[in-house]
């Protein structure tokens, strides 16, 4: 038997603590480490990465005062190593494996979360409130720094900097646009150029090795007609709690839902199910749900779905135009999330 829920009639609420809480490595990299990290003997980059990781990693927290130098006044030794690293390569060699690593090497409080999620913490607590929020943190991870939105990109220029400022030690990891795979150095560059003062205090460490994803969008599978969602509904998930909604509802229940929340939104939730699933035009309702696909990809909730092919859920414009790289992302996970569904692929 399926236990049935609905994304489209959840409101999550949650207290900054609450939120706070969501910002660790997803499942798929809950347990990995630098020791699980598999570097390519062709490509000496990757190991090389993986030392200097490690040797970053060791000296984060040592330089604080600690609790018997605060009582009797001691002071800290001086802290003069950079202020960040940032890994710098294309899709597929391991980034975001080394970067949770990292997080999962330090001890003390800390955050892990993509660039649109430290965005989003922003829109819902205040520019300051996440400042205050996170500078009592030892280690800040942005996961797919990103470099299509102006705006974003000097808000968190600031943050990074105001956290810097703080003692806070930063790491961040590119976001190559799908279509220039194998011109990553450009992404360091560019990385560079955008946070503008901090640029000087980060360490780029170059990976290299071959983009393994993303050679062109996949295939996804064939859409299941809405007559045949209940049957396989009731076939692959059986014993399992699964969210049904028709997609036009789905699409307008997130706009009321800010999207900081909606990793809460899918909680306790084993896969989907959308009725008849339709183009989206609206640039602004478009990426909203970029966010609720990366957040179904970090939980491994599959998906069974029902209207146009998922290739198709985004305007051609779109695809091609100045978020294509978020476009691209989202279609790519979705189908894999769609063949983990339908054919037991894994995503």
């Amino acid at each position: 038997m399926v236990q049935l829920e609905q994304l489209s009639s959840r409101k999550p609420s949650m207290s900054v603590d609450e939120l706070l809480k969501g910002f660790h490595p997803s499942p798929r990299f809950g347990e990995v480490s630098f020791a699980s990290y598999r570097p390519d003997p062709s490509q000496p980059s990757q190991a090389a990465a993986v030392k200097a990781l490690e040797h970053f990693g060791s000296t984060i927290g040592r330089t604080k005062a600690t609790g018997l130098r605060k009582l009797f006044g001691g002071k800290a030794k001086k802290d003069t190593s950079r202020a960040g690293i940032y890994l710098d390569g294309g899709f597929g060699v391991g980034k975001t494996h080394l970067l949770s690593s990292l997080w999962h090497q330090v001890e003390g409080p800390k955050a892990f979360g993509t660039f649109v999620e430290y965005t989003n913490l922003v829109g819902a607590l205040s520019f300051r409130k996440t400042v205050e929020a996170l500078s009592h943190y030892t280690l800040v991870c942005i996961d797919e720094f990103e470099l299509d939105d102006p705006g974003d990109t000097v808000l968190m220029s600031r943050l990074m900097r105001e956290l810097a400022d703080a003692g806070v030690k930063l790491a961040a990891t590119s976001n190559t646009l799908p279509g220039s795979l194998g011109e990553g150095r450009f992404a360091a560059v560019d990385f560079a150029r955008e946070i503008q003062v901090l640029a000087d205090q980060f360490d780029v460490l170059r990976i290299d090795g071959e983009d393994f994803r993303h050679r062109g969008l996949p295939t996804p599978p064939k859409p299941l007609h809405n007559s045949d969602l209940d049957a396989s509904m009731k076939r692959e998930f059986d014993g399992q709690t699964v969210a049904v909604d028709d997609f036009a509802t789905l699409v307008e229940h997130l706009a009321g839902v800010h999207p900081s929340r909606y990793r809460q939104l899918l909680d306790g939730v084993d896969a989907v199910v959308w009725k008849d699933v339709h183009t989206i035009s609206e640039q602004s309702v478009a990426l909203r749900f970029v966010v609720l696909a990366d957040r179904l990809y970090d939980k491994d909730v599959p998906i069974l779905a029902s209207g146009v092919p998922l290739d198709e859920l985004f305007t051609p414009e779109m695809m091609n135009g100045g978020y294509m790289k978020k476009y691209f992302r989202a279609v790519s996970r979705l189908t894999a999330l769609a063949r983990e569904a339908q054919t037991h692929e894994p995503s």
